[in-house]
């Protein structure tokens, strides 16, 4: 009976305290928008999409730890000219795949947003040059947020592709080095409404995903979380619930290595239109404050175990 009691004392602990979402990089505060976030493996390495208000302008930056501590902020070495965001570390962390207008060539003219990736030969050296992952991927139409699983199956958003809505996930299959032509993933995920900005995990069990105009929808767009099955459909996708999601538009979901923290970028705002200010300062700490309204990155603890029933 005790190791009973105990058990379900520790399952009552871990379901109260699964999710407590906070600000997870101060460091970008100044930065008007920041969204996207994925890390590598040993936790000291993030890269991240800043952009300006009105978005002409998005740039990927690389943020390193200094003594534990976010500390350091630089462009990534293969942005900063051209409209670049959306990047992800692939399991192994010695690829980094992201989306860009860039040409595909330095004299050619500006393209729709493709799938792009560049690759080091070890997690200290540096990164290559760019190289558009090309057909049957990228179309002439937009291809957006790119998430591989560990055996480099890529799941993207597009428009193109035979979509069954306005957005919708695929999936292109990595066989003999190659990328096969995508398909949409079948079963619970995609609807004649919008589902983008996915994250697949490393062994292809789940999917986190945005989800806008749903009937369960809890704000602008939620996170939604869906389970492969074994003839490789996938569940009816759940909410995940207001423990995670606000009345304001969450998305871009990143699951760390371990399983056990998710980090997303939300627009959530805790300021008040009733409470007053006294003075100039106090209203630019309103203003400048995290939780503002702009896109910010967060960060909840994580438990497949809490959406599997």
């Amino acid at each position: 009976m005790r190791i009973v009691l105990s058990i379900l004392f520790i399952c009552c602990f871990i379901k109260g305290n699964a999710f407590q979402v906070e600000p997870a990089l101060p460091i970008l505060k100044d930065y008007d928008k920041v969204r996207d976030f994925t890390m590598n493996n040993n936790q000291t390495e993030a890269y991240v999409s800043a952009q300006s208000n009105l978005e002409e302008k998005s740039v990927i930056l690389r943020i390193s730890k200094e003594n534990g501590v976010w500390s350091r902020v630089d462009i990534a070495s293969f942005s900063g000219k051209y409209r670049d965001l959306e990047p992800f570390l692939t399991p192994d962390n010695l690829k980094l795949f992201f989306v860009s207008n860039r040409p595909l060539n330095q004299e050619g003219e500006l393209k729709d947003v493709d799938i792009w990736y560049v690759e080091r030969t070890s997690i200290t050296s540096d990164w290559s040059e760019p190289k558009n992952i090309g057909a049957p991927v990228n179309t002439e139409a937009d291809e957006f947020y790119p998430s591989i699983a560990k055996n480099g199956n890529l799941y993207f958003t597009s428009v193109g592709h035979n979509a069954m809505g306005e957005d919708d996930i695929f999936v292109s299959e990595y066989k003999n080095g190659t990328y096969t032509t995508p398909v949409a993933l079948k079963g619970g995920v995609n609807t004649k409404s919008y589902e983008y900005n996915s994250f697949i995990s490393p062994n292809e069990d789940y999917l986190i995903f945005g989800g806008y105009n749903r009937k369960d929808g809890l704000g602008s767009g939620d996170l939604y979380i869906s389970f492969r099955n074994n003839d490789n459909t996938w569940t009816l996708a759940k909410n995940m619930g207001d423990k995670i999601n606000s009345k304001y538009m969450d998305f871009c979901p990143f699951v760390t290595q371990s399983g056990e923290e998710m980090y997303f970028t939300s627009r959530r705002s805790n300021l008040e239109s009733t409470k007053g200010v006294t003075s100039v300062k106090n209203l630019l700490e309103e203003f400048n404050s995290y939780e503002n309204g702009f896109s910010r990155i967060y960060k909840t603890k994580f438990s497949l175990l809490e959406f599997k029933n």
